[in-house]
């Protein structure tokens, strides 16, 4: 089996890239910014939507698709960060939907972040009405009814929904990277809402490692990709404060909108697809985000 991986160059495509390259799977890896050549793996530098030739080529001669890339960041306002999800969220999804052929497993990576947080006293199904709050949320959102319009069609796509994503080498943007920074400044770290806020916290390896299982499994529809244990910010504060070795303080700020208070992933649909349940050992991913912080670790596992 072949698989190209978009936004291959991105926190959880590096990873998925890894994992693919230790199992022997052929790779092509597609992604606006550069990345090094590693065997086994094709690297396609482009934009999705330029129509670059070799990458539509790809597209259709594929096994499987893994779409990663997007316009990432709930809190983004930059002035035209509008445009840019839809753009990046939306249009890149039209265009896979048409160029990847229908009998080739098309999953599209989308958000927790269409739920709205957790609303009904329970982990949050597939089977929920999405409530999606701000503008990220949304174009997640317009993204998965494009899929639906693809498998209305006859054609294979299924919708992942993965959970606060956390480890090695996330984004600057992101709680632990924020958090880190301000903690080696001797600075408090920001806290939206309440320390007291939980989050279905997953570990980057065991995203990677349930994407892998999904695309093998052939599965279509909808399904979360999250630990099924909500943690609360405090926990999280804690470990990375073990980790670091230092006391640190906290401010609480107000929440945005988007700032959904708790979420918490139902996974009764992707163990019963893959015959596991991700496990995330909070102590271990903080070690591990700051070893590779410091280039002590290398992105896969």
């Amino acid at each position: 089996m072949s698989v190209v991986v978009t936004g291959a160059a991105g926190f959880i495509g590096r990873v998925l890239v890894d994992q693919l390259v230790a199992a022997a799977t052929p790779v092509v890896a597609v992604d606006r910014r550069a990345m090094p050549d590693v065997a086994g793996v094709t690297v396609l530098t482009a934009d999705l939507l330029a129509r670059d030739a070799m990458v539509e080529t790809a597209l259709r001669e594929a096994d499987a698709v893994v779409h990663l890339a997007g316009c990432p960041g709930v809190r983004d306002r930059g002035a035209d960060v509008e445009q840019r999800r839809e753009r990046d969220n939306v249009e890149t999804v039209r265009l896979l939907s048409g160029l990847v052929p229908a009998d080739v497993p098309l999953v599209v990576v989308s958000s927790s972040s269409v739920y709205g947080g957790v609303r009904h006293g329970r982990a949050c199904r597939e089977t929920d009405t999405p409530h999606p709050t701000g503008g990220y949320a949304r174009s997640k959102h317009r993204a998965e009814r494009l899929c639906g319009v693809r498998a209305d069609a006859g054609g294979h796509a299924l919708v992942v929904r993965p959970f606060t994503v956390v480890g090695e080498r996330q984004r600057a943007d992101m709680a632990l990277s924020r958090w880190t920074e301000s903690a080696l400044a001797g600075e408090p770290l920001h806290v939206y809402g309440s320390l007291d806020r939980t989050r279905d916290v997953t570990c980057v390896r065991e995203v990677a490692r349930g994407l892998r299982a999904l695309v093998t499994a052939g599965a279509t529809g909808t399904v979360n990709l999250g630990s099924g244990r909500p943690r609360s910010l405090r926990e999280i504060v804690t470990a990375l404060a073990v980790a670091l070795g230092v006391d640190v303080q906290v401010r609480v700020e107000d929440a945005a909108d988007c700032e959904v208070a708790d979420t918490w992933a139902d996974m009764a649909r992707f163990a019963g697809l893959t015959g596991f349940t991700p496990h995330t050992d909070l102590d271990d991913v903080a070690r591990r985000f700051l070893a590779a912080r410091s280039g002590l670790l290398a992105v896969g596992g």
